[in-house]
């Protein structure tokens, strides 16, 4: 398991990373979802041992990455959010190289390299140097580099940013596989559909501060939300909100112009009482779509923006 206690970090007068605490539980996925600049990258650099925390402190299988990081680095694995990678080497030299870093050498090394190019599917391509490789290659080898030495906890920092489909579909793929190993891994993403359908368990951080911790079904409990409607029109944010506020029962998520979103509560009057009020707003709606709650609209309730913004 991966303890976080109240790790805080500040770059001059900006406070990064509050007071953030939260655990990682044996074999899980747990998920950090925020926005650019939430905090995610820097709370991994704590976690990983790169940055050390102005105060607080991170345990790693019981053991204080700050006290024993020898020891517990031996179990990490990291992939970076900036491919690692060495573009005038070939895959299988790069594998080779970090492979040795690690202690491993002779057969036992080229099992491990053969093995890690097969799963991210560049087996083909073991003899090409890498700066031949497309972005979401390269991603897949710095995957690779990572799992190498067969960690027991894997920290990831998005590493699915800026690649092709196909190639974000072998990393997820490739995550979930390592998972069900038994590995514990820790996911950050500003990818809302990658934390809800790859995650066990969902972390939101926005402006360096945990909001909640949960799976999506406790998520969208907390939000307590029966139903979420999207509209969308000709019509100014100010004025829809306005507008949709005073409608009994809902709770505006957001309103911008063109576009709103608004939760029916549970154990209110109800969608079928509540839609027609919304219909005879008077706002310029040219489509209302219905939906259950998800992750975006829960992102939405707990900061008052779209993870996009």
């Amino acid at each position: 398991m991966i303890t976080v206690e109240r790790l805080r970090r500040s770059f001059g007068d900006l406070v990064a990373v509050d007071d953030v605490s939260f655990e990682v539980r044996d074999g899980e996925i747990l998920g950090l979802l925020g926005p650019n600049g939430a905090g995610k990258t820097t709370t991994l650099c704590m976690i990983s041992g790169v940055l050390k925390p102005d105060s607080g402190r991170v345990l790693v299988d019981g053991r204080d990455i700050w006290l024993e990081p020898t020891v517990v680095k031996r179990h990490l694995g990291v992939v970076p959010q900036e491919v690692a990678v060495y573009e005038d080497l070939t895959a299988r030299d790069n594998l080779s190289f970090w492979g040795s870093l690690y202690g491993l050498s002779g057969s036992e090394l080229k099992e491990r390299v053969d093995e890690g190019l097969s799963r991210v599917g560049l087996a083909d391509r073991a003899g090409d140097r890498v700066k031949s490789f497309s972005g979401g290659m390269k991603r897949r080898l710095n995957l690779c580099m990572g799992l190498l030495h067969r960690p027991r906890f894997l920290l990831l920092d998005e590493p699915t940013v800026g690649i092709d489909p196909q190639a974000r579909l072998n990393i997820l793929e490739v995550i979930r596989g390592v998972a069900a190993g038994g590995t514990t891994v820790l996911y950050t993403t500003h990818y809302m559909e990658e934390a809800q359908e790859l995650c066990d368990r969902i972390a939101i951080i926005d402006h360096g501060r945990i909001l909640t911790v949960g799976t999506l079904d406790e998520l969208t409990r907390l939000a307590g939300e029966a139903e979420v409607l999207r509209l969308t029109g000709g019509f100014a944010g100010g004025e829809a909100r306005d507008r949709l506020q005073a409608i009994a029962g809902v709770r505006v998520l957001q309103a911008g112009d063109g576009s709103a979103m608004l939760s029916v509560a549970a154990g209110g009057p109800g969608l079928l009482a509540v839609l027609p009020a919304v219909l005879a707003s008077g706002l310029a709606l040219d489509d209302v779509s219905i939906q259950r709650p998800n992750l975006q609209s829960v992102f939405i309730s707990l900061t008052g923006r779209e993870l996009r913004d």
